[in-house]
């Protein structure tokens, strides 16, 4: 399985929470989330769900396409390396 997609959301979400200033833990609990899940998406261990997607972006302040629309997310060679 092709992980590089989950390392970069979780990138992509440990930016947008130190732009905000707070901690894994005070985030979490903020959005309603255990702060070790919270911990493991910025490691790029989880396959977030788009529910928990949505409690992110809100939390964070953007919309769902915000949440993607980063430098960090360079899909285009994602995908052509994979085909």
């Amino acid at each position: 399985m092709d992980t590089r997609i989950q390392t970069s959301f979780g990138t992509r979400c440990k930016e947008l929470r130190a732009g905000l200033g707070v901690s894994q833990e005070s985030f979490a609990n903020a959005i309603g989330m255990d702060r070790s899940y919270y911990a493991s998406i910025e490691a790029g261990r989880r396959n977030v769900t788009l529910i928990n997607m949505k409690k992110l972006a809100d939390g964070f302040g953007v919309s769902l396409s915000q949440l993607f629309d980063a430098d960090v997310f360079d899909l285009t060679a994602i995908q052509r390396e994979r085909y």
